[in-house]
């Protein structure tokens, strides 16, 4: 067996072991096994003091976590006036509810983010830690406000209007990912939004392409879709709705052969799979080896368009965990996404039984 093979079993058999200790059993220097620790954690096959050997099955998830109000006018709007509303806070973000919808499944996961100092941001790492999501690897900056997100709704349930103040992310810089480079690299698959800056996304992407990491990359809006550079390698799966998919290929999306298109010009630019939602039409998701599908949901009300995408992630991210294949795992992250479309919340409480339940009632577009 290799050193640092053999580094590693006495360390999983006892992870609070010294270097000294580590050096006695193996004949080695100090400084020889430190190096030897050093190239482990540099892989991410350990993680910091007291050694913390890789979780095969854990997601990272890197990106937003905000407070998002919610508000629903109680007749149709009008517009230049006030109108008689509900207002509802709630957790959110991309990331950070993609990896509550995963700890509520039972998934190890943990989240990157940033939040603000402030009252907020400790509410939200407090709600985000009672599912099981580990926080921390998350920062809270000093000076600065947690991250918000308002949606206006018509009386119907229909997103008007969203408004974000997300200056934070800015901070969301190459060295803070650095530092969390180990923690990032002993992940099973890392989920990232495009909250972060133009620049570090396109590192995280560059790296994992380079240290053959898995990275599913989510743009977080239509307008920061564009942070996505033209290489795309280094994404294993990207998913987009419609607006975003525009925006990322140029090409107006207003048919299946339109997503046929912009999916093939995706995996031309280096992605090896891809999701298109499509709302109430389902989604399609096609893979460089030209598998491809159009799938469609059962029916049901829709009473919030908010949560289905972080859902369908979600659910997705589950199956692949779970060694589920691709076509699989897409229709379980669709169910999650139904489930969650006909709640009030942007996060439902789904049971593992519910999500194979419904894969039955998903049928494929001829």
């Amino acid at each position: 067996m290799d050193r640092d093979r053999q580094i590693l079993a006495l360390i999983k058999e006892n992870p609070f072991i010294s270097q000294q200790e580590l050096s006695a059993k193996l004949g080695l220097s100090r400084s020889a096994v430190a190096g030897y620790i050093s190239a482990l954690m540099k892989k991410g096959e350990i993680i910091g003091r007291a050694y913390i050997v890789r979780e095969e099955s854990r997601i990272t998830c890197i990106g937003g976590a905000n407070i998002d109000r919610k508000s629903q006018t109680l007749q149709p709007i009008q517009y230049g006036t006030s109108n008689p509303a509900t207002i509802k806070q709630s957790t959110g973000g991309i990331s950070r509810n993609v990896a509550e919808n995963l700890g509520r499944l039972g998934c190890r996961v943990s989240l990157i983010t940033l939040i603000g100092d402030d009252q907020e941001g400790k509410w939200l790492m407090e709600e985000t830690k009672r599912y099981g999501v580990d926080v921390s690897q998350c920062l809270a900056v000093n000076m600065e406000k947690t991250g918000t997100y308002h949606s206006v709704f018509n009386d119907t349930g229909e997103m008007v209007l969203a408004v974000a103040d997300m200056q934070i992310y800015d901070q969301f810089s190459i060295e803070f990912i650095e530092a969390r480079w180990s923690h990032l690299a002993s992940s099973n698959i890392i989920f990232a939004d495009s909250n972060l800056p133009k620049e570090s996304l396109t590192y995280l992407i560059k790296r994992c392409e380079k240290e053959q990491l898995t990275l599913w990359v989510k743009p977080a809006s239509a307008p920061k879709a564009s942070r996505l550079p033209f290489n795309l390698q280094g994404i294993e799966l990207l998913i987009a709705n419609r607006e975003e998919t525009a925006v990322l290929t140029d090409l107006e999306i207003a048919t299946i052969d339109d997503c046929k298109k912009a999916a093939e010009q995706i995996i031309q630019r280096g992605a090896k799979q891809v999701i298109c939602t499509l709302g109430r039409e389902g989604v399609f998701w096609a893979a460089r080896d030209g598998r491809q599908e159009h799938l469609l949901p059962f029916q049901g009300e829709v009473l919030y368009s908010t949560g289905g995408e972080e859902a369908l992630i979600s659910g997705a991210l589950f199956g692949m965990t779970h060694e589920e294949p691709f076509e699989q795992a897409v229709r379980l992250g669709m169910a999650a996404s139904m489930i969650t479309l006909q709640t009030s919340d942007a996060i439902a409480d789904i049971t593992i039984e519910q999500l194979y339940s419904l894969v039955k009632k998903i049928t494929i577009h001829d």
